[in-house]
């Protein structure tokens, strides 16, 4: 399981070394793609035939299952490990993603997200200002789900 945040810096180079609690997880081989909120998501390679699965699953006449795969999978790109846990992170995603220096890392159970780490921090607080509603509305749906 992925948990936590772990802060990190982009190199001249545009390499990154991912944390190694999360290589313990998700091991060498990755794809990156495009998240959500302006976030990189991070999956292991052997982990996304259950994306794909999930993606399949939804009807391809409905517009927004097209837009979904359309933006993770036109978004990804395969990249291994160095020796030292480190990957470039491709130019589009960078710009996609306005990864400046400073970066963070964060653990989302299954997958990791890569944020700039002042976007991060932003959302951040508007999240922490809003939890108590969203965890509402969550549960909530959740309640409906129980009952359909």
């Amino acid at each position: 399981m992925l948990i936590g945040q772990f802060d990190s810096k982009v190199s001249v180079k545009h390499q990154v070394a991912f944390p190694k609690k999360f290589r313990e997880v998700l091991g060498d081989k990755l794809i990156i793609t495009k998240g959500f909120e302006t976030s990189l998501l991070v999956i292991a390679e052997s982990q996304w035939a259950t994306v794909l699965e999930d993606i399949e699953k939804s009807s391809v006449t409905r517009a927004s299952a097209r837009e979904t795969k359309r933006f993770l999978l036109g978004g990804a790109a395969f990249v291994d490990l160095d020796d030292k846990g480190r990957f470039i992170v491709p130019d589009y995603l960078r710009e996609f993603a306005s990864l400046e220096e400073e970066i963070v890392f964060i653990g989302q159970d299954t997958y990791a997200e890569i944020w700039d780490k002042k976007h991060w921090n932003d959302y951040n607080q508007e999240l922490a200002k809003n939890i108590s509603e969203i965890a509402e509305k969550v549960t909530v749906r959740k309640e409906v789900i129980g009952n359909e």
